[in-house]
């Protein structure tokens, strides 16, 4: 960055970073039920868990924060291939992927039908560009995976066609942000509109450390105090001595208040703080958090978990991205579903996706288990007590229905034997 000509480094807050993570908590996923049956739920957990899922879905919300766009598709690896283009057994790999290796190849009303992804892969120890193209025909999916040479050409002896079903084998998942760029398919990047603000933020803390590098103390000093060699010469300062600096006066000794004199530098602490106040309520607003996401106080940057009011804003802000949430991981599952039923030759149950998101950036827990407590012992219901019990101690509702089986009776006298 350059000022009036000067060209110099920001001080990196690497605030970017900061809000995009705390867009990812309002909606990362504590548990994913994909079906009432417990068997099929047991199979598409199992897989979402040998391929990290967790995991990988929280830095993708976090990345999808930052460029607007993330996606997943399905691959399938030591599988038995047959005659007739048939494919038994094999492990479902989930393969994600970032927007700049997701290629909208057909938009339709804002969903993306058809899709390309690009990555890299070894063939014969040789790093190589593969790119997968998953095309609708008459209902139907088809995967075409390619493999680039050096100069970015198809290698045709290493190009695979495989004719897959009509559920839809790779999922796109986006900011819920109406994207007014010219960027057909993609979710809108909502750290593009941060960027003036993080500049602000970053120059706000470069002019501050600026000011602290120059706030030493400095002390002007007559050169009648000064040592003199034998030539009348001032001898050279020592290095704790660098920061005094000689003031030459005239040939008679000067006042006494001129022979030392103290200047004391200014950081402008209120300046620089209102500044940096302004560039985080702002940055606040272009993510959808309010306008006291972030604010100073106390010395300190305090998030919206001490301004209640802040989290109607964050609800908000849920509300939308959720549903986009919601979406993504039920089509992976739908995914799953469908390639482990090819492959097995099983029959999965139809899935009911219920996604369980962590609302503890959005309410107060204590609150909440608080209340749930008084309700539990206001009100006689079993129910309240382990909804209470799982609430507080992160117990599953078996546990917690064992605890409230193994409570007293109210009025069995048990408390007053003594």
């Amino acid at each position: 960055m350059s000022i009036n000509g000067d060209v110099y480094d920001l001080e990196r807050t690497n605030f970017a970073k900061r809000i995009c993570a705390d867009d990812a908590n309002l909606i990362e996923v504590v548990e994913v039920n994909a079906c009432p049956n417990t068997e099929t739920n047991n199979i598409i957990n199992e897989i979402l868990k040998d391929n990290r899922f967790e995991a990988m879905y929280r830095k993708q919300i976090e990345q999808m924060s930052a460029n607007g766009t993330v996606g997943c598709y399905i691959r399938v690896d030591d599988a038995d291939y047959y005659d007739g283009g048939e494919t038994r057994g094999g492990q479902i790999k989930l393969n994600y992927c970032s927007s700049l290796n997701i290629a909208p190849l057909t938009v339709i009303n804002d969903e993306i039908v058809e899709c390309a992804f690009s990555g890299y892969c070894k063939i014969d120890s040789k790093e190589r560009i593969a790119v997968v193209i998953f095309t609708k025909d008459n209902g139907m999916y088809t995967c075409k995976s390619v493999i680039l040479n050096d100069s970015g050409k198809e290698i045709p002896e290493l190009t695979q066609i495989t004719v897959l079903g009509d559920v839809k084998p790779f999922a796109i998942m986006r900011t819920a942000e109406v994207n007014n760029l010219d960027m057909i398919g993609y979710g809108y990047p909502k750290l593009l509109t941060a960027i003036p603000n993080l500049e602000i933020l970053d120059l706000s803390m470069t002019i501050w450390r600026r000011d602290l590098e120059k706030s030493d103390k400095i002390l002007l000093v007559n050169d009648s105090l000064c040592e003199r060699d034998e030539k009348g010469n001032i001898i050279p300062m020592s290095k704790e001595k660098k920061k005094i600096f000689v003031q030459v006066g005239k040939d008679k000794l000067p006042d006494q208040d001129t022979m030392i004199q103290e200047y004391n530098p200014t950081i402008r602490i209120a300046e620089i703080s209102e500044s940096i106040e302004k560039a985080l309520s702002m940055l606040s607003m272009s993510f959808g958090f309010g306008t006291r996401k972030y604010t100073f106080e106390a010395g300190q940057i305090m998030t919206a978990t001490e301004y209640a009011g802040e989290r109607q804003d964050a609800m908000q802000e849920i509300n939308k991205q959720r549903g986009e949430s919601i979406n993504y991981i039920t089509e992976i599952c739908e995914a799953i579903r469908w390639f482990y039923n090819a492959l097995y030759g099983a029959n999965l149950q139809e899935l009911d996706v219920k996604v369980d998101f962590d609302d503890s950036y959005i309410e107060d827990r204590a609150a909440v288990a608080e209340s749930m407590r008084n309700d539990a012992l206001s009100f006689n219901i079993p129910k309240l007590r382990t909804w209470y019990f799982m609430k507080k101690y992160n117990l599953t509702e078996e546990e917690a229905a064992e605890l409230v089986e193994e409570m007293p009776d109210e009025g069995d006298g048990s408390e007053d034997e003594e």
